[in-house]
């Protein structure tokens, strides 16, 4: 009897994955050093267009790391248990956008993701000028950048499609 193929059995389609992804918590980013080492740090993102958003301070290791080299990757993981483990890694060509307008955008994008669960309108539409966390943002988005990473290739895992005791 031919064993079944473990890998194909617990891919995600590219819709579930995107799903994932849009209710998934922080991702680990991962961008190159210097050196040629991975740097991976937790990072709160949004989707818009087909790609990850995210925002990070221009003088941030990571920032540095990706005007060098803009090759980087993206995971979103949960589970403990083997039957558990479900997660999206994206790997992509990242964008750097200096531009104080776009990252309040991805701030606001990255908050309703985040408050909602779907990017739908939430409270935070009713803040307004005054509002001290929109002030603060507007004060610190002029330091910041967006980081837009481009998919070109992706992996996920979703272990609860295998059969109960199986593996």
């Amino acid at each position: 009897m031919e064993k079944p193929n473990t890998r194909q059995a617990i891919r995600m389609t590219e819709r579930e994955a995107w799903a994932w992804l849009e209710k998934g918590g922080n991702c680990s980013l991962a961008t190159i050093d210097r050196d040629g080492y991975p740097h991976i740090v937790a990072m709160a993102y949004a989707i818009e267009d087909g790609d990850i958003v995210m925002t990070s301070f221009a003088k941030a290791q990571k920032v540095v790391n990706l005007y060098r080299n803009p090759r980087a990757a993206v995971m979103v993981e949960s589970g403990r248990n083997y039957h558990t483990l479900k997660g999206v890694m994206v790997r992509g060509r990242a964008e750097i956008i200096a531009n104080t307008e776009k990252v309040l955008h991805v701030l606001d994008l990255i908050g309703r993701r985040l408050t909602t669960g779907d990017g739908k309108q939430s409270h935070r539409d009713q803040a307004g000028v005054g509002d001290p966390i929109s002030e603060q943002a507007r004060r610190l988005a002029s330091k910041r950048v967006v980081i837009r990473l481009h998919p070109e290739k992706w992996a996920s895992w979703d272990h609860s499609k295998l059969p109960p005791g199986k593996y």
